[in-house]
């Protein structure tokens, strides 16, 4: 059903640098560059996930309520990745951990990376 999702940037090559070491760790590369967005994919047929400049020129800002998860296998790649994440700069969120939500049980770390918007890595 997703194609996209993009997450704001004020700096491309930063935010680039960040998410090129992290999303490395879960089978993501560049996938395409088009003058100031940059386009991460994984598996065939699966969504991009995308970095990139504000087009109307104003700065990049984080959007409350906004959060992108990306999947895990397991709760100790959860753990690797969160790490990784904070290694690379992200601040801490929500460390990994169980966690349920209306009758939901899962997995999750929660960190914001270098332009402050939330992401998490997830598994059930």
């Amino acid at each position: 059903m997703i194609a996209y999702t993009v997450v704001g940037t004020n700096d491309l090559e930063k935010s680039a640098g960040f998410y090129d070491a992290l999303l490395a760790e879960i089978g993501g590369k560049r996938a395409l560059e088009l003058g100031g967005i940059i386009l991460y994919g994984g598996a065939e047929g699966t969504p991009f996930f995308c970095i990139a400049e504000p087009v109307d020129g104003n700065s990049a800002t984080v959007g409350n309520g906004s959060m992108i998860s990306f999947g895990a296998q397991s709760p100790e790649e959860v753990d690797r990745l969160h790490a990784k994440a904070i290694a690379l700069g992200a601040s801490d969120e929500g460390a990994p951990g169980p966690r349920e939500r209306g009758g939901l049980e899962f997995y999750a770390g929660y960190f914001r990376d270098l332009d402050g918007n939330k992401l998490n890595f997830f598994c059930m």
